[in-house]
């Protein structure tokens, strides 16, 4: 009989003590929120660079570059207007050429008619690609906002290192020392 008590202390306490650390626990779980706001979404950047020039380098987290965009379109507004002006002068004077070539009004007593047309083609011609600068620069500012929502996740850290060094090597055959340069690539 007491052998039977020492078994059943033996069997019934490590199983009573297993039941006295069971505990119910309600659930206390946080959300993780596994969306990297690093990682910047091309369509919205491209779509916002093509409604507003600059605001898609404004979303990527890039503000620097707008005022370059900016100056890009100033520019090329200015030589727009610029060689629009000096065509709407030669094109007058061609005009008024036409008219009568001994006329003193004639803005450009030296110039023959050959010369007016040149300068009236090469003014034109001129304002002509400014137009196409213009939709160059404004392709240029919606393909940049959305290659660098592309690269937004892009490791760039110092682990990943490409660099140049000098190299001196002795060649064991010639006998000859070799000056070089060497790519050295680092993936951490």
């Amino acid at each position: 009989m007491i052998s039977l008590i020492i078994i059943a202390v033996f069997v019934l306490l490590p199983i009573s003590e297993v039941a006295s650390q069971i505990q119910i626990v309600a659930p206390d779980t946080v959300k993780v929120d596994y969306s990297n706001s690093a990682i910047k979404n091309p369509k919205t950047a491209t779509l916002l660079s093509a409604m507003l020039p600059g605001a898609g380098q404004v979303y990527n987290g890039k503000p620097w570059k707008v005022p370059i965009i900016y100056a890009g379109f100033a520019a090329n507004i200015y030589f727009i207007d610029f060689n629009n002006r000096r065509y709407e002068l030669f094109k007058e004077a061609l005009a008024i050429f036409d008219e009568d070539p001994k006329d003193p009004e004639q803005p450009f007593p030296s110039l023959n008619r050959d010369g007016l047309v040149r300068n009236v083609n090469y003014w034109k011609r001129n304002r002509d690609l400014n137009y196409f600068l213009f939709i160059g620069i404004y392709a240029l500012n919606i393909i940049d906002a959305n290659v660098d929502a592309h690269l937004s996740a892009f490791d760039v850290s110092d682990d990943l290192t490409f660099r140049f060094e000098p190299s001196y090597e002795s060649m064991s055959a010639g006998g000859g020392n070799v000056m070089g340069l060497s790519l050295k690539i680092n993936f951490y």
